[in-house]
């Protein structure tokens, strides 16, 4: 995962692992293992900080009013269709959750662009991201609304 800054822009690139040896990681030991020790000190920063206790956040119809989350399935399609969002679309797009949830939506579609997001509202979750592309002939299931950005 990279974040590339510039022109006051900032954009979320998602990448594979750039070239670590598969069984890398960090022990439970938390020794780093098939990485270099700034990587594992980084790896241990980024969990700690997405495992601390936090203040309770403020909800909206029930949901946390915090940033939108992105399941591993969307990730991995997102990767593969080479989509990425600026900072400004993923706060139309948050925006577009909150809208679904205030209106009771349980999970939604979301139109943004070229971009189909179907999003589990209740869990403040992307589940899964298509192109233009993937979207042609498809048909969304298990979807209780749609919004378009």
């Amino acid at each position: 995962m990279a974040m590339d800054t510039g022109l006051g822009q900032t954009r979320l690139n998602i990448s594979p692992a750039g070239g670590a040896a598969r069984g890398a990681g960090v022990g439970l030991d938390g020794v780093a293992r098939g990485i270099n020790a700034d990587q594992g000190a980084e790896f241990r920063r980024l969990l700690e900080q997405a495992t601390s206790t936090q203040a309770p956040r403020a909800t909206v119809a029930g949901v946390a009013a915090d940033k939108l989350k992105f399941s591993a399935h969307a990730i991995d399609r997102m990767k593969s269709r080479g989509i990425s969002f600026k900072p400004e679309t993923m706060r139309d797009i948050e925006a577009a959750v909150k809208k679904a949830a205030a209106k009771g939506s349980r999970d939604t579609l979301v139109l943004a662009g070229d971009a189909a997001l179907i999003v589990s509202v209740k869990n403040n979750t992307v589940v899964t991201v298509m192109d233009r592309a993937a979207m042609k002939d498809n048909v969304f299931t298990n979807i209780d609304s749609t919004v378009v950005i």
